[in-house]
This record gives structure tokens, C-alpha cells and sequence, in this order.
């Protein structure tokens, strides 16, 4: 039997739509990313471009435009105004304008040169020796010297690490609670998670205001911004448009009975978690990955089985509309074509899937 071959494909926000050249729209399905013969092994989004790596380097690619960047680049971290590539030897950034035209011949934006690596592969992007890089400046934030960190995710206004024995760190914007310390306040140094010391973790995600860890035992916890469903905890604002959705010409004379019910049931909807909140999801999945959109959540559980929910308005959460949902959505393209997935990046407004195909 033939082994199980590796495809990425993407649902959501395209680079054509980013690029004015499409309107919005889910599509009938997910777009399959060009691998040529190299095949696509990982793979970095932005919101109008795509940093991928085949087998013979990295490329980016955005709207009608396909570009191999010089050789000796390893990884990527890209952004709307700067893409940072990290070697063996050095990290540079350069403006976007110049990685899209894969002109990067001239002075780098900023330098940061590299220690020769060891025997052990080093941890991934942002992570740095002695810190982290940004794509966008300062580039590079100095790490103390007790806090020692094997991953790290970028949100908006925040940062989230994974330390060396599982604990959990987060720093930086704290006014949407994504820092999960209880409240809304910033902190300018990693600060321990409390809430889920005790607790390994395995994998962390930030999204634009909200994060997600993955414990070793496959659970789930989420905090910070549910204005989109992005926690998968009750929204109000989803709440709204569903019954502004049932009943479209009820005017604002009065309340509909579904409104009364809202009103009555406020106190349970969730617009900020400020503490790590343990989510319940289907017949007790254990998950094996996360990723976090802007205001959109996307997971693989152990069993290979992609998971979705959040802001959906461009087909993100690969349900073929572009409903938003605060509840967890099995994405039954996968289990229609016998797809298993395997890996999950999300982008600010897309969701990358890497699936096994029989």
C-alpha cells in the first residue's frame, strides 16, 4: 500500500480577495496550495501573503505573483510591513514591498546575527538565542535570563511562551484579558500563568486578542476576547445576529421573544475571559494541535479531525458559509474526502490545513 501522501489546502480570506481583485465569498471549498514536485512542508500567513517552504526553499506568493526568495533561509515570520528570515548564521528583516519582489539583495531593515547552531535543532521562529523576534520593529526583545522558553506565539499586544517544563508565560496587552492573569492590566515582563500552574502543557497559541494552550493530556483551555466566538464560549454579539437573523423585519418597537430571552439570559454570555477557562468539546476530543486567527480558533484533535470556530466572515472556518460560531464545528470536508489532518496554521483571516491523503 501507497504511503499517505501530504497536501496543504486553505480555507478562507485569499491573497486575490487582499488584493481587491475578488469579493468576499467562503467559496464552494478550500483552495489547494501548488506544490510541485518538492512538495510543501510548512507554511507562514500573513493577510495578503504566504511564506511556504518546499523542498527547495522558501517562497512567497501572494495574488498572481510566485517568488523563491535566495537560498540559505530557513524560516520566515511575515507581517504587513516587514517579513523576518532567519539562517544558520543570521536573522534579517526586510520591508514587504522587497520580499514580494524577492529583492533582497540590498541592506536589511535589521541584522541580528546568530551563533553557530549545535547538534539539537534550535526551537522555531519567534524565538531567537537570548530572546525573540517581531516582524515588525523593534525586531528583537531580549528574554530575562530565568525564563526559558522551547515556544512562543505572537498575538497582537501579546506574547504567550511555553517554558521548558510545560508552564505557561504571557506578558505584554492585557486590556481584552488575553493575558489570563485575572485581570485586564498589561505586564511588560513574562508573568507565570498561575491559573494553570500544575497543569503541562504541550503547544500554545495567541491569537489577535485571545490564547489557547493544549495540555499533554489533549485538553483545551481558552481566554481573553470572546466578541466572535473566538473561546467558543457564549457571545452575545453572535447571540444578537442569530435572532436579528430569525426575525429580520421585527423593527426595534419591541422585543421579540427570542430578544426577551437574551435580555433575561445576559449574565451568561462571555465577553472577556480574564482566566484560563477549561472547554468542553465534543464527546471529550483530545486535542493534539491549536492555532488562533485574528478572532477565529482552529484545532486538530489526536484523531486527526479539524475543529473550527470564531469570526468566520470569509470562510475561515471551512464550513462552505461564512457564519461565525461560538461553538466548536467539526469541518466535515475533511471526513467527506478521507482527509486526515496533520498540522493547522491559521492566518489572520484563513485557516491552513495540512491533511494526509490515502
Amino acid at each position: 500500500m501507497a504511503a499517505p501522501r501530504r497536501a496543504w489546502l486553505v480555507f478562507g480570506f485569499s491573497t486575490e480577495e487582499a488584493a481587491g481583485e475578488l469579493g468576499p465569498g467562503p467559496g464552494p471549498g478550500p483552495r489547494r496550495l501548488e506544490s510541485g514536485p518538492e512538495g510543501i512542508r510548512r507554511v507562514w500567513p500573513a493577510w495578503s501573503y504566504v511564506v511556504v517552504e518546499t523542498g527547495a526553499g522558501l517562497e512567497v506568493r501572494s495574488a498572481g505573483l510566485q517568488r523563491r526568495l535566495p537560498p540559505g533561509w530557513t524560516e520566515a515570520l511575515p507581517s504587513e510591513t516587514h517579513l523576518v528570515l532567519r539562517g544558520p548564521a543570521a536573522a534579517r528583516a526586510w520591508p514587504r514591498a522587497a520580499a514580494l519582489r524577492g529583492a533582497l539583495r540590498g541592506a536589511a531593515a535589521w541584522s541580528r546575527a546568530l551563533p553557530l547552531p549545535g547538534p539539537r535543532r534550535p526551537p522555531p521562529l519567534p524565538l531567537l538565542p537570548g530572546g525573540f523576534a517581531t516582524p515588525r520593529p523593534p525586531f528583537f526583545t531580549a528574554l530575562p535570563g530565568g525564563v526559558r522558553v522551547r515556544r512562543l506565539a505572537l498575538g497582537q499586544e501579546h506574547v504567550l511562551a511555553l517554558g521548558a517544563a510545560g508552564e505557561a508565560y504571557a506578558w505584554g496587552g492585557g486590556r481584552h484579558g488575553q493575558l489570563g492573569h485575572g485581570t485586564l492590566e498589561s505586564e511588560l515582563q513574562p508573568r507565570l500563568v498561575e491559573a494553570l500552574a500544575g497543569v503541562p502543557m504541550q503547544a500554545v497559541a495567541a491569537g489577535g486578542w485571545h490564547s489557547a494552550t493544549v495540555s499533554e493530556t489533549g485538553d483545551l483551555y481558552v481566554w481573553g476576547w470572546n466578541e466572535s466566538g473566538q473561546l467558543a464560549l457564549p457571545s452575545k454579539a453572535l447571540a444578537e445576529e442569530r435572532a436579528q437573523d430569525e426575525d429580520p423585519g421585527a423593527g426595534d418597537a419591541e422585543l421579540t421573544p427570542h430578544q426577551e430571552q437574551l435580555a433575561a439570559e445576559d449574565t451568561a454570555f462571555i465577553s472577556i475571559q480574564a482566566f484560563p477557562a477549561l472547554l468542553d468539546l465534543p464527546q471529550d476530543l483530545e486535542v493534539g494541535k491549536v492555532s488562533c486567527g485574528s478572532r477565529h480558533t482552529a484545532i486538530i484533535t489526536r484523531g486527526g479531525e479539524l475543529y473550527t470556530w470564531g469570526w468566520g466572515k470569509y470562510g475561515q472556518l471551512g464550513h462552505k458559509d461564512n457564519a461565525s460560531s461560538d461553538q466548536p464545528r467539526r469541518v466535515e470536508y475533511l471526513v467527506a474526502e478521507g482527509l486526515q489532518g496533520e498540522e493547522v496554521v491559521c492566518g489572520p483571516w484563513t485557516t491552513y490545513i495540512c491533511v494526509l491523503e490515502p
